[in-house]
Order: structure tokens, then sequence, then C-alpha cells
């Protein structure tokens, strides 16, 4: 099977000024710019007629492939100001060292809709880059236009199935704590849920539901409430469950920013962690273990992760082919001192 499915007429657009780029030979030729990507590498999936006219293109264009990259690779955050971020960079670092690469790290933006940010990354000549934030369609076919390799960290939403990535395993993370929280004896979990549509959030949500159904728990939609992954939204959420008539036994947060928040609106509302409500996280940042007390959490291997992701970007840079495009590291439940059993088991 090909996907070189014809996106312009064959007869192409009219020539502009500056050097010749896959994306203008693409257009030429009424491909995708994936399709001259892999005959310029060689690669299978292109059907004969459609190597030699791209080919054909190339040679009468005059094509050249852009200026030797860097020996740096662009580490590329939406914002740098989380918990997240220093995991993140300690794994990128550690394999960088071992390769004696460069590490650039950038910021685009959680609204930024410029194209500074991309084009001067691009200008920057990268052996590679791993992407922590959702690189869009137009911003992936970019860098992939200019021959430089990427690989996206954690997706949070479902990706084509070229395009490289590193993530976790959310579903059985999810799976885990549940899990827990039943064999202690609680049959009221309740469960903040991260923001719908992200793959990530989705996962862990259809592991607790999974896990509470194939125990004979019913899922009680009252239980299960949607936020932000943030420490005010997990609070404002605990907040409304804890308001309940038959108030939940315990909570399981998507993420460890809303577990810190449900464990000040537990507090508020004049209760004991574990006596009387169970928390559970999902990440074990490293500020959860000072937690008082320490939350039992879904450890998130973010560092790993990020080692993974570099070892797997740094290969495609040097123009090897992995054995697999996608990679997810096991998540493990790292159990503290927020989890017992409810007090009526007592």
């Amino acid at each position: 099977m090909t996907d070189d499915q014809s996106t312009t007429p064959a007869d192409g657009p009219k020539r502009r000024g500056g050097p010749v780029t896959i994306a203008y030979i693409a257009e030429s030729a009424g491909v995708s710019v994936p399709t001259v990507s892999k005959v310029l590498n060689g690669r299978p999936g292109v059907s004969d007629d459609t190597r030699a006219r791209v080919e054909n293109l190339i040679i009468e264009y005059g094509y050249r492939r852009p200026p030797h990259r860097s020996n740096t690779l662009e580490l590329v955050f939406r914002e740098l100001e989380s918990m997240w971020a220093v995991e993140i960079i300690r794994g990128v670092e550690q394999v960088a060292r071992k390769h004696r690469i460069g590490v650039t790290v950038s910021e685009f933006g959680l609204h930024d809709a410029m194209p500074e940010p991309m084009d001067d990354m691009v200008d920057r000549r990268p052996k590679a880059v791993l992407s922590v934030a959702q690189l869009s369609d137009a911003e992936r076919e970019q860098l992939a236009a200019n021959g430089i390799p990427f690989v996206v960290f954690d997706p949070i939403t479902e990706l084509p199935e070229d395009v490289p990535f590193v993530g976790a395993t959310n579903w059985r993370g999810g799976q885990a704590a549940a899990r827990h929280l039943l064999e202690l004896g609680h049959r009221r979990i309740a469960m903040i849920c991260g923001p719908a549509g992200q793959s990530c959030f989705d996962a862990r949500k259809g592991g607790y539901t999974f896990t509470l159904t194939a125990a004979g728990v019913p899922v009680d939609p009252a239980l299960i409430v949607e936020a932000q992954a943030t420490r005010e939204d997990g609070y404002a959420a605990a907040r409304g469950l804890l308001a309940l008539a038959d108030r939940p036994t315990a909570l399981f947060a998507s993420n460890d920013l809303q577990a810190i928040g449900a464990y000040q609106a537990v507090r508020e509302a004049g209760l004991r962690i574990p006596e009387d409500v169970s928390v559970v996280g999902f990440d074990d940042l490293p500020v959860v273990a000072w937690l008082d007390p320490p939350l039992t959490t879904v450890h998130q291997p973010l560092s790993q992760m990020a080692a993974t992701a570099t070892e797997l970007a740094l290969a495609l840079g040097r123009g090897e082919a992995p054995p697999q495009l996608g990679v997810e590291l096991a998540t493990t439940l790292t159990v503290r001192g927020s989890t017992a059993p409810p007090a009526s088991a007592g």
C-alpha cells in the first residue's frame, strides 16, 4: 500500500524565489511532503510512477538537501514553568551527554499562533527535535519538509501511524490505582478526570472504569468529575465530591497537581487523609513524597521516557530505522501514606 495520493494537479505551482524546498517539489508533483521525503530517503510505500515523477522534478529543479544539521537536539515545551519540565530535561541531558550532543530548550507558548518560533528552530538546523509540545499537522510537515526528524513526547492526542512518539501505559496506571483502592475495601471511589479528548487522561479514566466494572462495582456518574490538570481545579472538583450526601471514601486524581488540590479540600472539609478519605494521584512528581501524608500515586517514569525519546530522536537523526516508532513505558503504583481501608471497614 502506498500513500502518494495527489494533492494538486501535476503541472504544479508557479515558481517562487529562493531555494527549492521539499514542499515545493511535493506541490509540483501533486503529492504529500512525506511522499517526497520517502523518495529522497529511498524508503518504500511509494508507487513506481510517483517515485519516477518526483525524481524527475528533483533533477529538473536542481533540488539540494538543506545544509548539514548542527550537533544539537532541540527540546520544545509549550510551557517551561511546570513540575514535569525538570524531570524531562534530566532524562534528555543524560542521553545527550553520552552522545556528546548539545541541547537547546525552546518554549513555543500555549497560545502562540505565530510562525516565528518554528521558523527560528528550523533555521538552527538541529540534528533532531523532541517535542513535549503537541505539534500541529503544519508544524510536523514543516519539520519533515526541512529534513529534521522529530519525536513527540507523551502525546495527548492520537497521532498518524508514521509519527514517532514515546508515552506511558496510562490505561494500566488507571487500572492499578482503582485496583489498589478496591483491594483496600473502598467501593465509593471517585475520580477527578483530566480534560476529555486528551488521550492520556481518557486512558486513565478508561482503566479506572474498566476495573470497577470488572469488580462488580457500579460506575456512579456522580463520582466522576472532569477538571483541568491543575491544583486549583483539583481542589474545586474535590470540594464538590466531598459535599455529596453519600460522599466518596476515596479520590483518584488524574495527576498529582489535582491530588494536591484535593488534599486542601479534604482538610477544609474537616476530614483526615487517609482515615476518612484516601487519595491517589498520577505522575509521582518528586514533591508528592513530601506531602503530609506522602501521596500514593501512579509512577510515570518521566526521566526514563525522556531518555528513551532522546535515543529515538537521535537514531532518526542518524538516518537509522528504529524497530518501532511508538514506545510506551510501564507505569507502576507507588504506595505511600495517603491510602488505607475505609473507616467503615475498620
